[in-house]
């Protein structure tokens, strides 16, 4: 049926009889398409997809569609183009990667050019020189990749100083755990040889002492992390180039995992200044200030902006090997000795209080839980908390998650969140370095997680990696490393399945799916349209797949171009 909205007339004739007229409405825009998929089935479909102000008002044959229109209507003909709802982003940094637009570019193909530290160095000084930063100004970097770079190791002070020394220096590892820096850096932080090892993270030290050697694990890096923001000019701005960079890839919902209080007030800002036109769902950190947490408003948008639930950050990085596991890494990283598991960034008590805090309170939350160990910890913390509520607790990269976890998270109402780009980004690294094959083989179990008949999603933790959704897609159902080899086939999932994880599962996780996720009347008319139908396609080549055009809310975000 037509769901229109319609004009009421009263008429007051003779003898006060009043007659009530409808005027229907026509849609604002009207979408044809040989190929909509709306997530629903299993299948796409020709169809013709209503649009009335925000929402999908109607669905139905491709020859129906006249009866919806008037002469103000937009038909878009898609012939067999696909139309899908739009891509949520599962998990992400929208902020970081605001910032990230200011940064030099230090990683390494295919999101960078550097593949030495030769290189590395070079990229730094033509953004020094391009900036023309004066002396004491700050370089701050992100993406550089030790397990990509022809050393194999990670860029040290000395490393940096040959840059310059008369510039703080501060290079943020690609997984955003681990950092670099030079000897101004590390001054200007109060990093010393007296500097103790702080709870939750690393100094790296020379051979043979106590003196920092540059490299900052997780919390170390903490006080060169607060220097971030000095090389940012224009933080409205950037906000509006990574929403237009969250367009191009077919993102209608972006999230900002553990936001802080200024980052919160900059979104805000920037939405009230016309500058954010997708959905963003905020994620405060709640380890910094768990009592201020309790006063936010939560689950209602404020205009483009709603903070979602809080988040906690339970270990670091499986390719950073700070990830918490139950059974040492393959290869242990610097100054580590063969039985090195990694560390929990906090105590399993801490845990416990923050989940039952947040739970009882209704509050959602999602944690950052690489190793399993970790995993164990969350488990732990969800089962003791008891939430009597529909909690959806979300494992944040959940990557090393164990069968048994899995069956345990399916009965507490978790949901895992895969860092499924992993299998194609790190996923020689992890076999070879980090767990060797058996472990490596079942990162990201999707299809164990399917066969327990459990929601899941899957993302690409923008800026860690950028926010390809059609190489999330690729990368989820192939499994193949960047040397070509399949990481596990057995966890392989259908394109259809993995476009659920990306969709209505996503909508799911952020208490969204009565109004997002799938393409149904009412729903927001948040649409990606991409340049065949992926079901079509063999999942080998999915990277063919391209976005076209990106609609939040009716309205057209994104154009793409070029044929």
């Amino acid at each position: 049926m037509k769901r229109l909205t319609y004009l009421t007339a009263s008429l007051c004739l003779a003898g006060n009889i009043t007659l009530t007229a409808q005027v229907w409405a026509a849609a604002d825009t009207v979408f044809v398409s040989n190929h909509v998929l709306t997530m629903n089935e299993r299948s796409a479909e020709p169809m013709a997809v209503a649009v009335t102000a925000d929402r999908i008002s109607w669905i139905g044959a491709v020859d129906d569609y006249t009866g919806q229109i008037d002469r103000k209507t937009e038909v878009v003909q898609l012939g067999e183009q696909a139309l899908l709802p739009g891509f949520i982003d599962a998990h992400g940094h929208a902020s970081f990667l605001a910032l990230t637009t200011q940064l030099a570019n230090i990683s390494s193909p295919p999101v960078g050019p550097v593949e030495t530290i030769a290189d590395l160095q070079n990229q730094l000084r033509a953004y020094i020189d391009e900036r023309n930063l004066a002396p004491g100004d700050w370089v701050i970097s992100q993406g550089y990749d030790d397990s990509l770079l022809a050393e194999n190791r990670h860029p040290d002070r000395d490393d940096l100083d040959a840059v310059s020394t008369e510039h703080p220096i501060y290079l943020i590892h690609v997984s955003g755990h681990l950092g670099a820096a030079n000897s101004r850096a590390l001054g200007r932080a109060g990093i010393s040889s007296e500097s103790p090892n702080p709870s939750g993270g690393i100094i790296r030290r020379r051979p043979g002492t106590q003196e920092p050697n540059g490299v900052l694990e997780e919390s170390a890096s903490y006080p060169l992390r607060k220097y971030t923001n000095s090389v940012v000019k224009d933080p409205i701005g950037n906000v509006r180039a990574a929403m237009a960079t969250y367009a191009r890839n077919g993102i209608t919902t972006a999230q900002d995992g553990a936001a802080s209080k200024e980052v919160i007030d900059l979104m805000k800002a920037a939405d009230k200044a016309g500058q954010v036109d997708l959905d963003v769902v905020i994620y405060p950190a709640a380890q910094r200030d768990p009592e201020g947490m309790m006063a936010f408003a939560y689950g209602t948008y404020d205009g483009r902006v709603k903070i979602g639930g809080v988040k906690l950050m339970l270990d670091g990085s499986p390719q950073g090997k700070t990830a918490f596991m139950t059974e040492p890494y393959l290869h242990p990283p610097h100054g580590q000795d063969a039985e090195y598991r990694g560390y929990p960034a906090i105590p399993q008590v801490r845990v416990n209080d923050l989940v039952a805090k947040f739970g009882h309170a209704g509050i959602p939350m999602i944690a950052h839980t690489n190793g399993d160990a970790a995993a164990d910890m969350l488990i732990t913390a969800v089962r003791e908390a008891n939430i009597q509520t529909d909690h959806r607790t979300v494992m944040i990269h959940a990557q090393t998650v164990r069968e048994d976890q899995l069956t345990d998270m399916k009965t507490l109402g978790m949901i895992p969140s895969f860092f499924a780009a992993h299998s194609f980004y790190w996923g020689d690294w992890h076999r070879d370095s980090v767990f060797g094959e058996t472990r490596a083989l079942r990162i990201s179990p999707t299809a164990s997680t399917m066969a327990r008949g459990m929601i899941f999603t899957v993302h690409n933790d923008a800026p860690i990696v950028p926010p390809d959704m059609i190489r999330l897609l690729w990368a989820t159902t192939n499994r193949i490393t960047r040397s070509g080899k399949v990481l596990g086939k057995n966890q392989r999932i259908s394109t259809y399945d993995a476009l659920r994880a990306m969709t209505i599962f996503a909508a799911h996780q952020n208490f969204e799916e009565s109004d997002k996720g799938s393409i149904e009347v009412g729903k927001y008319a948040d649409f990606a349209i991409l340049s065949e139908n992926p079901l079509l396609l063999a999942p080998e080549d999915l990277l063919d797949l391209r976005v076209n055009a990106t609609y939040s809310h009716g309205v057209q975000v994104y154009d793409r171009k070029e044929p």
